[in-house]
């Protein structure tokens, strides 16, 4: 654990960027606030590692498993034509994994994801149907 890390404090670190949705067995789930791909979220794993070869082949395989529902719940709930990812971790070295849902004919289609566009936030109501939505698909799985 880091105590800077946002995904290991959450609290204010994290409401800067997301809302958790929940956890599972080896990572957390939030919506990034910044809504220009409709259902864009992190999935960050629990132990505070920078890469991916930081965990054992056990570890890394039930951690992409986990990342695999969240898409599969991304494509249900809001059938995108495409959901991009986006493992970074050049300033927050804590793995996880930016599932963006991509749209055709809409923004960034057939390019790269910005990291915050800072284009489109939502209400609180309109965050909880998004998170309510994708817990609905997450629980059929």
């Amino acid at each position: 654990m880091d105590n800077n890390c946002a995904y290991c404090m959450e609290g204010e670190l994290v409401a800067k960027f997301g809302i958790k949705i929940c956890e599972l067995e080896n990572s957390k789930v939030y919506l990034f606030k910044e809504q220009s791909h409709k259902g864009r979220v992190i999935v960050a794993h629990k132990k505070h590692v920078g890469d991916m070869n930081e965990l054992t082949a056990e570890e890394r395989g039930a951690y992409f498993e986990e990342v695999a529902m969240v898409a599969r719940a991304l494509m249900a709930a809001f059938k995108p034509n495409k959901v991009n990812y986006g493992a970074y971790g050049d300033t927050g070295h804590h793995l996880h994994f930016h599932l963006v849902p991509k749209y055709a004919d809409e923004y960034e289609w057939g390019g790269v994801f910005a990291m915050n566009p800072d284009r489109v936030y939502l209400s609180e109501d309109e965050y909880a149907q998004l998170i309510d939505a994708i817990k609905k698909e997450m629980d059929r799985e």
